[in-house]
């Protein structure tokens, strides 16, 4: 599991991505299609056509890092993306239940407490 600040972000590309891919092309493609900095410390997720294989790019303080995991049965769920956009965002909670196979179409959110401001 992941431990993330607060500040981090997930982009998710949705165009199918050539996982013989590494870090430079990535890096590429998230300034060329997700349309953001691969240096600012965020998360931007790739998956293949079969959605069966899925690759985190992000950027820590010394140097690329990349997350690459292939479901042997199965595949990824990314929730209300079918638009014709070529990214989107989501949170890092919910990236870590697409990691660990929940289908977050199926899954209800219940209702948590939140701070008022008046």
């Amino acid at each position: 599991m992941l431990t993330l600040p607060s500040s981090v972000q997930v982009f998710v590309c949705l165009q199918a991505t050539d996982m013989r891919k590494s870090f430079d092309s990535l890096a590429a493609q998230v300034s060329a299609v997700v349309r953001q900095d691969p240096l600012s410390g965020h998360l931007f997720v790739f998956l293949n056509r079969c959605r069966d294989r899925i690759k985190v790019l992000f950027w820590d303080r010394s140097g690329y890092c990349l997350y690459y995991k292939r479901l042997e049965a199965g595949t990824f769920v990314i929730p209300g993306h079918g638009g014709a956009d070529a990214a989107a965002a989501m949170t890092v909670p919910d990236l870590m239940m697409v990691l660990e196979g929940i289908d977050l179409t199926q899954a209800r959110r219940r209702k948590r407490f939140s701070l008022e401001r008046r």
